[in-house]
């Protein structure tokens, strides 16, 4: 984790192309786990902070980056601050398939990683049995979706949270 205050500083070696085919050297990110994690004061204070780091450089852009969002996206994040909507083109939510993307250069490169997990959760999941564990409804529900769906374990966990997301 960076030292500045954000969770990932990205810099590349070539510019890194946002949406409208602008180009910045530097990107802040913010990550958040889920879409709802925020109420409005700490996304008030998140988005103020991007506005604080535009100021001091302008060839950067900062994102607000959800692991799991409501659906696949790379759009301009518009915040509520005082009853006053804000946007600016440079701060933007971004879901973490897109993110990979960017990173990546690679359409898919967040959907080719959670394939290559599959074969890991699996065995951790086989082995599972072997270890005391409080009863978890939500770890029963989707062994019961996999059975229904005649599908894995690991398909049913990424089928919930990223259905949406490209290659999904």
């Amino acid at each position: 984790m960076p030292t500045s205050g954000w969770d990932i500083v990205l810099q590349k070696d070539k510019e890194i192309l946002l949406p409208d085919n602008d180009r910045v050297k530097t990107v802040f990110v913010e990550m958040k786990n889920k879409h709802n994690t925020m109420n409005s004061s700490s996304s008030a204070k998140t988005y103020m902070k991007m506005q604080s780091q535009l100021l001091s450089n302008d060839d950067c852009a900062c994102f607000l980056v959800e692991v799991i969002a409501k659906q696949s996206q790379n759009i301009t994040w518009v915040v509520s601050i005082d009853g006053k909507q804000h946007k600016h083109r440079r701060i933007r939510r971004v879901s973490i398939d897109e993110f990979y993307k960017i990173v990546t250069g690679q359409e898919d490169a967040f959907y080719q990683m959670c394939m290559i997990l599959p074969s890991m959760v699996e065995e951790v999941v086989k082995n599972l049995d072997s270890v005391a564990k409080p009863n978890d409804s939500v770890f029963r529900e989707l062994n019961d979706l996999a059975k229904k769906e005649n599908g894995s374990f690991s398909l049913a966990l990424y089928l919930l949270g990223f259905g949406s997301y490209i290659g999904f």
